[in-house]
C-alpha cells in the first residue's frame, strides 16, 4: 500500500503507478508469483502539496491512520510512505507488524550508499531545514553536499511539467558541478515523473525516492 500524505488523487494515481512499475524491475526475475500489486490511498484531510514544516508535522497523523486502515483490512504485506520528508513513518512501524519504509530514508540511503556524496534537488525551500534535519538523523551528514532549490514557487512547478524538469535539471547539475556529489536525490514523491525522465538527461545519478522505497520494500520481504 503506497499512501500519499498530501491529499492530490492524481499524485497518488502517479506514484503508484510508478511504484508498480519500480516493484516489477526489483523483483528477481521469474519470482514466485511475479509482481505484488500496488494499491494507492489519499490521506483524508490535508493540502494539496506538503510545502512547509507544518504541513509535514500535520501530515503524519493522517498517515499513521490510513495505515492502520490498511493493515486492519488484512491484505497488507508493506507499506510505503509518499512524502519525502516521510511523516507518519517513525508512528506506523511502532503501530504495525508489517514493513513501513518512507521514500525519503530509502532515497537518502541508496544514495549515500558506500560513501557517495550526494546532494538533493528539489522544489520547496520552506523544508529545506526539516531536510537536512533529516539527513543528519539518519546518520548520512558526513555525505551529504547540499541542497540545490529550483526558481519558482512548488505550487507553479508542479502545473508546468516541462518548466519544472528543466528547472530540476538546472538543480542537480549545480549539484553535481558546484557542490561534487555523484549522486543526486530528488526530494520529494510528486516529482516521481520528473525524477524518471531526468535519469535520462543528467550524467550524474540519478535517485529517485520512489523506485529507491521500492527496492527497500522488496529487500525488507525478501529478507
Amino acid at each position: 500500500m503506497l499512501i500519499n500524505p498530501n491529499t492530490s488523487t492524481a499524485t497518488t494515481r502517479m506514484m503508484t503507478a510508478i511504484a508498480g512499475r519500480s516493484l516489477g524491475r526489483a523483483l528477481p526475475l521469474h519470482a514466485p508469483g511475479g509482481a505484488p500489486s500496488v494499491r494507492g490511498v489519499t490521506v483524508s484531510r490535508g493540502p494539496r502539496m506538503l510545502t512547509d514544516p507544518a504541513a509535514l508535522r500535520a501530515a503524519a497523523p493522517e498517515v499513521l491512520a490510513a495505515g492502520l486502515r490498511a493493515v486492519a483490512a488484512g491484505d497488507c504485506a508493506a507499506l510505503l510512505v509518499g512524502a519525502f520528508g516521510d511523516p507518519g513513518v517513525a508512528e506506523l512501524r511502532a503501530a504495525v507488524g508489517v514493513p513501513v519504509v518512507g521514500i525519503g530514508e530509502a532515497a537518502l540511503a541508496e544514495a549515500a550508499a558506500g560513501g557517495t556524496p550526494f546532494g538533493i534537488a528539489t522544489t520547496t525551500p520552506l523544508l529545506a531545514d526539516a531536510i537536512a534535519a533529516h539527513v543528519t538523523a539518519l546518520g548520512l551528514a558526513d555525505r551529504y553536499t547540499g541542497l540545490r532549490l529550483t526558481t519558482g514557487t512548488p505550487e507553479h512547478l508542479s502545473a508546468h511539467p516541462a518548466l519544472l524538469v528543466d528547472r530540476l535539471e538546472r538543480a542537480v547539475r549545480a549539484c553535481a558541478e558546484r557542490d561534487g556529489a555523484r549522486a543526486v536525490v530528488i526530494g520529494g514523491g510528486p516529482l516521481g515523473e520528473a525524477a524518471e525522465e531526468l535519469r535520462t538527461r543528467c550524467g550524474v545519478a540519478i535517485v529517485a525516492p520512489i523506485p529507491a522505497a521500492c527496492r527497500a520494500v522488496v529487500r525488507l520481504l525478501s529478507g
